[in-house]
């Protein structure tokens, strides 16, 4: 739903409401009055006369002269009196006069009335400016498209809500008068916006009023698209009354981006596409404003360069945040669609060109270096492929004719082409370092294989460039195969078969693969990847002889003859029936079935699905409920196939062998087995890039008939909910996950019976809905209530809390979602929060949920009327002796009001004493309700029995016994019969934390030693967390041992990875947020204990630690932050060495030292932002980087991050799921530690700013005092221009340089990182920045605080005595070319503290904002 549409639905809504309120026919009359309008006509008459008659009646016209203005305030209190209600009066006086301004606004004396109106009642308060220009504007906007879509005028009298004496015409107005009234009513709407924006508004209003500016603006010359473009007329000039609103509009936008209101930042303006109006009016003051964007664009791109023209550094983890709107657009907009080259539109996002702008980027200049650094960075760090797609532009070469432009492409092929080849290079400058770097190989062949298979590489280009850079320089710089091994990955995909195949340079381009040959011959032979580099040019040229007879007489005929040895082997080894056991397989033989791979894919493949098959079947054992006499077989558990024997296999094997698993997991005769189902997974996850595939719709396109099968529904949502839902989350699909999911659950919350799959999908949905990181749409059409379940529809506001808290709002058109958003949440949903949970929401959600009514004590009042109902029926049906024929009864003819309150009912009964009802009866009728009414009965019954807890306080019973006495009839529902799902009634009672004993009640249940004893039992059957890893044979639960008798009951399907503990992953932390909340720290602390190791776990605990922390800043105390890190396995968390030792201080006060400060920027400088580069063409210093992080960490005991550049290299997708990148992980690692420090916000942005601000002065004193750097130091080169001889050193000083810069080792730092101090000192401002928007508002305001107090310390604002020349010199000089000021020691302190307000600025403005 686009923001007009929301808008208009809201008003409309609003409308209706105060239609026939009593006060609108007088205020309507008053406002007629003063207008001179005559009320006299019914509104109705002309409605219910015929046309004749109507046209025949003649009016005589009313001459009586309205009242004065003055009078009319007095004529409104005289009025206001009469009514006591005045919020409503208020509201709908709004209403009558936004329906007046639509009707008279072309009218010039009415219009003037209007303003007067206006701002009469503005000044006694009765106009709320954030509700009433809202509803002015969409008013406005409903009024312009029934003009457009009916081809009429604006009618005299368009709304029955007020009288007039205006007769409608009944005829076609011209367009020339269409358009006049089209001007003339938003002219009168930009005069009443200019006198609303003198009051203070909230920022969604300025930001609505914003958006309608705009696209007023944008759309200015509408109308010729109607029947002005039939007259053929190819120049047009705006006329009178459309440059009039034009120039209000210009008034409205220029107030509110103006700079010392801070209304809406200029930076809305900036990405908001106005300056690329295809027809610009001749209109000046419209130009004038293009101009000034345009000029600060420009201004932005030169302070840009002291960062070599990037501050996008994206970390690949957070997401770019689409527009709401976006999807709403017509195809020839989003066709049309340009993002400029300096956009934002994330907090980390990467620079969005139009494709266009992309292919008109030189090679060579600035903006080219600019994506290849930011590329390059992309191939190390190894970002999503939804990343990849969304920024890459497909070959000309391979691309569609027909296909449309890609609106929010940023790289060409030919930038990928280079930047693929560089990092080519870099890793085989490692390999001949003999620096152990296999593991990067592998990562890099998974995009690699992924981009080629996109088309986004012309493979025939790829491999003559290749050829280039590899012979061009050093003959002995390609001394290994890894190459060959590369090439090979990609030498079946269809595009690279096609152009071996029929490509005009085909000849040429096979002999170019066939020159990167070598003869690998490695220290240690009978390593694995020694013998796969060994046999890969024989496994390439039988490829290649079997593509083109052509290219035969080039191939190597020893590697052809070569190629048997491989034959022979896999004949020696299948010789006779014993089958290769994979699990104690020598070094050698990986090496050659790695080798195998590569040459006979498909007995490869098929000879590891025998391997998982080769203990034979057996028969399930039925459960006593099941009376079918089909006997259902299942696999007997293997070990799975290890990752260290599936990582080297080839791409080609592992796609078929992915599909060949896919056939007998879903498509099967047998039930697969873990070991089976685990091996899927474990693909999957170690080609994250090439393999992924979004299960719903790829399966249902292989299997279109399986999914009427329960068995193939329940081993998707099995797979997904425990073991792929990072991977999703990686690829951003978990929103798509989330959509197909609640199909699920909307289709079977309300049939009877399908409890298993229903709760399996709930909880699916849970865990999607609380990993989500940005806004998102809760329906994928967009409009209408959620589907959710009234649990999910909870769970939605607590994660859109979590989100608005802890990132905050990128975009301004969330704000504009975020209402409808909640009206859709909430039209499903009764439920309100405690008073304690809002006061920790964010301000934006808790005004928009504080008012609502709590419905608890009309379901406890509905629940007294029909109580005596339901304890007779109860009765009948629980009773030890009940008659069993009446359960059929009760289910068949009870009503659904009764039915709700049957646990509540039973809870009843149950006086304590559970065994006293009749267990078999109550578990018949709960498996007969729908998931639906389950739900409802949980949550019902948790508002009972806290009432009767309440009632029986009253009567002088103990607290003790009740609470007792509850957990006892609880554990009946939930452990003794299991008839309920404890996860949902964990979170029910949660939920009631405004009432003093559910908190109380949910700690006794976790304290149970039922559940305890479940979650250990989960535990040593699951093995370790890290499943991956597992290489034994995986134990299969009895479903009703798994499920509990409810879940499982006439269900034969086995289980694979779920348990009834497992469920209850996603509702402990949402337990504890509550405890939290409550002020209960004790608690919580003894929960975090008991279920640390239950939450290893969990899919997202990494996510959990950073967001719990970030949610209660400032709130926690040193002993739960102590526990809350303790869910992590520390050991794996790239934390600074003296991170412990802070957060354990016996002196809080005192802020760690600079050093520590410093230490941390340094980590994300080496680790997080692209590395700088000097000319592509000459190679990158990456290579230099990654070999001095990697050595100078093992050499330097002050590192910060000691296992993130440890020797054991680059870490896989599949040991780093959370996040998802070694770049996020490091960035939330530093986020993590400041959010656990015992000190204040304002000494953490002190430190922290003090840092930056003298990093370079004592870096560079450091060098002028002896130091000049490393071996490893990479010079700024003679492309940047020198300093000019004029240079003042002054500006180096501040009052505040000597103390901060001490404790810092310059030297060390240096050293450490690998640039130069200049590019450091740069580099260290950027990585301040970047973790600075990381942090809650509180970072950003004190930010704000500190970076003001410096400048208004700096000597050009506190020395007045110095020269005006001199101030104009130093200022021009850095400011205008601050390319020096990066690399010189003259006047860098105005770069950055110009560059402070520039960059945060950026990536703070939402977070600020709102």
């Amino acid at each position: 739903m686009d923001q007009s549409q929301r808008s208009l639905t809201t008003t409309a809504t609003a409308s209706r409401g105060y239609q026939f309120h009593p006060a609108r026919a007088a205020i309507v009359d008053l406002f007629n009055l003063y207008l001179g309008r005559n009320n006299r006509q019914k509104p109705d008459d002309s409605i219910r006369d015929p046309p004749n008659r109507a046209q025949k009646r003649i009016h005589a016209l009313n001459r009586d002269l309205p009242p004065r203005n003055e009078q009319f305030l007095i004529d409104f209190e005289q009025l206001r009196l009469q009514f006591p209600d005045q919020d409503q009066l208020r509201a709908v006086t709004e209403s009558v006069l936004v329906s007046l301004v639509v009707q008279c606004s072309n009218h010039a004396p009415r219009a003037e009335f209007l303003l007067f109106a206006s701002r009469s009642l503005s000044s006694i308060g009765y106009i709320n400016w954030d509700s009433f220009l809202p509803c002015l504007l969409s008013s406005v906007s409903s009024a312009e498209m029934t003009v457009a879509q009916s081809g009429q005028a604006l009618p005299a009298n368009s709304s029955t809500d007020v009288s007039g004496n205006g007769q409608q015409s009944n005829t076609r107005a011209s367009s020339s008068s269409r358009d006049n009234a089209l001007s003339s009513l938003r002219q009168l709407g930009c005069k009443i916006v200019l006198i609303g924006l003198g009051f203070n508004l909230k920022p969604v209003t300025h930001i609505d009023v914003f958006c309608h500016m705009l696209n007023w603006l944008v759309n200015w010359d509408q109308k010729q698209h109607g029947a002005d473009e039939s007259d053929g007329r190819k120049t047009w000039r705006p006329d009178k009354t459309l440059v009039e609103w034009l120039h209000s509009c210009l008034d409205v936008v220029w107030l509110l981006v103006d700079e010392d209101k801070c209304r809406v930042p200029f930076y809305e303006l900036l990405r908001s596409g106005v300056q690329f109006i295809e027809n610009i009016p001749d209109d000046e003051a419209l130009f004038t404003l293009i101009l000034e964007i345009h000029r600060r664009r420009d201004m932005m791109a030169m302070h840009m360069q002291m960062l070599d023209q990037h501050l996008h550094c994206p970390s690949f983890g957070t997401h770019r945040f689409l527009s709401q709107t976006t999807t709403n657009l017509q195809v020839e907009v989003v066709a049309n669609l340009r993002y400029s080259p300096i956009t934002y539109p994330s907090v980390l996002g990467e620079p969005l060109h139009g494709e266009d702008l992309a292919n008109s980027i030189q090679k060579g200049s600035l903006d080219w270096e600019r994506a290849l650094r930011c590329i390059r960075h992309a191939l190390r760090a190894t970002p999503s492929p939804d990343w990849w797609k969304r920024v890459l532009l497909v070959a000309p070469s391979y691309r569609n004719p027909a296909q449309m432009p890609t609106p929010g492409a940023v790289f060409t092929s030919s930038m990928i082409c280079e930047a693929t080849i560089d990092r080519i290079v870099e890793l085989l400058k490692l390999t001949n370092s003999e620096i152990s770097c296999w593991q990067e190989w592998l990562v890099f062949s998974d995009i690699f294989f992924f981009l080629v298979k996109s088309g986004c590489i012309d493979f025939v280009d790829f491999v003559d460039k290749l050829v280039s850079r590899l012979t061009g320089g050093d003959q002995n710089f390609l001394r290994t195969n890894h190459v060959t091994w590369l090439l090979a990955q990609v030498i079946k995909t269809e595009l690279v078969m096609n152009a071996l195949k029929s490509d005009p340079r085909k000849v040429e381009t096979i002999r170019k693969i066939i020159s990167f040959h070598r003869e690998d011959r490695s220290s240690d032979p009978n390593n694995p990847q020694s013998i796969l580099l060994d046999f890969i040019s024989s496994c390439q040229n039988l490829r290649i002889w079997s593509l083109n007879t052509s290219t035969r007489e080039y191939l190597n005929n020893e590697q052809l003859h070569k190629g048997k040895q491989i034959d022979e082997w896999w004949t020696q080894v299948g010789k006779g029936d014993r089958m290769l056991d994979y699990m104690n397989m020598d070094d050698r033989s990986i090496g050659m079935f790695w080798v195998f791979s590569f040459t006979m894919a498909q007995p490869a493949s098929e000879a590891v699905v025998n391997w998982l098959s080769s203990a034979g079947v057996s028969e399930l054992l039925q459960g006593t409920n099941i009376q079918s006499n089909e006997r259902v077989m299942v696999l007997r558990e293997v070990s799975p196939v290890p990752m260290s024997l599936l990582s080297g296999l080839s791409m080609n094997l592992c796609l078929k062998l992915v599909q060949q698993l896919e056939d007998s997991l879903f498509a099967g005769q047998v039930v697969p087995s873990v070991a089976m189902v685990e091996t899927y997974c474990r693909l999957l996850l170690i080609a994250p890039h090439s393999l992924f595939r979004s299960h719903f719709t790829h399966l249902a396109q292989r299997y279109p008939a399986l999914w009427s099968k329960p068995g193939v529904t329940l081993l998707v949502l099995e797979i997904v909910n425990y073991r792929l839902l990072p991977l999703y989350r990686y690829g951003g699909k978990n929103k798509t996950l989330m959509y197909d999911v609640t199909k699920i659950v909307a289709t079977l919350k309300g049939k009877r019976g399908d409890h298993r799959i229903f709760r399996l999908a709930e909880n699916v949905c849970m865990n999607l809905i609380l990993s989500l990181r940005d806004f998102f749409n809760v329906k994928r059409e967009g409009k209408g209530p959620t589907e959710f379940t009234e649990t999910l529809n909870r769970i939605t506001i607590i994660t859109l809390a979590i989100i608005i808290k802890t990132r905050g709002i990128a975009d301004a058109d969330h704000l504009l979602y975020l209402q409808s958003m909640l009206e859709q949440v909430m039209a499903t949903s009764q439920h309100t929060w405690s008073e304690k949970t809002l006061c920790y929401f964010p301000p934006l959600l808790r005004d928009a949920l504080i008012g609502r009514m709590d419905k608890r004590g009309l379901a406890i009042q509905a629940w007294q009327q029909a109580e005596t109902t339901v304890i007779n029926q109860c009765t009948q049906l629980l009773s030890p002796s009940a008659d069993p024929t009446y359960v059929m009864t009760y289910i068949n003819h009870s009503f659904p009001q009764h039915r709700q309150y049957l646990c509540a009912g039973a809870w009843v009964l149950m006086q304590g004493h559970p065994e006293s009802i009749n267990g078999g009866h109550l578990a018949r009728v709960l498996r007969e309700f729908s998931p639906e009414e389950v739900t409802d009965n949980i949550y019902t019954m948790v508002d009972v029995l806290l009432h009767h807890i309440h009632m029986e306080l009253q009567h002088g019973h103990s607290l003790q016994d009740l609470l007792m006495k509850t957990c006892t009839n609880l554990a009946f529902f939930v452990w003794t019969n299991e008839l309920l799902p404890l996860d949902i009634l964990l979170l029910a009672l949660i939920d009631r934390d405004d009432d003093p004993h559910a908190l109380r009640i949910v700690i006794s249940l976790l304290d149970r030693q039922e559940l305890q004893q479940r979650v250990k039992l989960f535990c040593l059957n699951r093995g370790p967390p890290e499943h991956w890893l597992y290489s034994g044979i995986f134990k299969r639960l009895e479903l009703h041992k798994a499920l509990g008798i409810h879940l499982s009951w006439k269900d034969r399907n086995p289980t694979f990875f779920d348990d009834i503990a497992a469920r209850l992953l996603p509702v402990i932390p949402l337990i504890v947020y509550r405890l939290i909340e409550n002020d209960a720290i004790d608690p919580a602390d003894r929960v975090l204990a008991m279920y640390s190791p239950f939450l290893a776990y969990h899919p997202f605990r990494f996510t959990f630690v950073r967001d719990i922390l970030a949610y209660f800043y400032g709130h926690l105390p040193g002993k739960i932050i102590v526990r809350i890190l303790n869910v992590l396995d520390l050991s794996k968390i790239p934390f600074s060495e003296s991170f412990p030792q802070h957060i354990s201080s016996s002196n809080p006060v005192m802020s760690p030292p600079p050093e520590y400060f410093a230490t941390l920027l340094l980590g994300l400088v080496n680790n997080v932002i692209p590395p700088l580069h000097i000319n592509s063409k000459y190679g990158s210093v990456g290579e230099c980087l990654n070999v001095s992080g990697r050595t100078s960490h093992n050499k330097t005991p002050g590192t910060s991050q000691p296992s993130a550049n440890s020797s054991e290299g680059q870490k896989a997708f599949y040991q780093i799921q959370d996040p998802g990148t070694h770049t996020q992980l490091v960035l939330e690692t530093a986020v993590i530690e400041l959010l656990s420090l015992p000190v204040s916000t304002s000494q953490i942005v002190s430190s922290l700013v003090q840092v930056v601000v003298n990093i370079q002065p004592t870096l560079i004193q450091s060098s002028n005092g002896g130091f000049h750097g490393t071996p490893n130091s990479v010079g700024q080169g003679s492309g940047l221009p020198t300093s000019p001889s004029g240079g003042s050193t002054d500006s180096l000083g501040s009052s505040r340089s000597a103390p901060s810069g001490a404790g810092i080792s310059a030297s060390n730092f240096v050293s450490r990182s690998g640039y130069t101090c200049q590019q450091l000192s740069c580099l260290m401002i950027q990585a301040c920045g970047l973790l600075l928007a990381q942090l809650p508002p509180d970072f950003h305001m004190q930010l704000y605080v500190e970076a003001s107090r410096i400048v208004k310390e700096t000597w050009w604002l506190s020395d007045d005595k110095r020269p005006i020349g001199e101030l104009d010199s130093a200022v021009g000089y850095a400011l205008l070319d601050p390319t020096w000021a990066a690399q010189d020691n003259t006047s860098t302190a105005i770069g950055k503290h110009k560059f402070f307000f520039i960059f945060y600025r950026f990536h703070l403005k939402s977070c600020l904002a709102w």
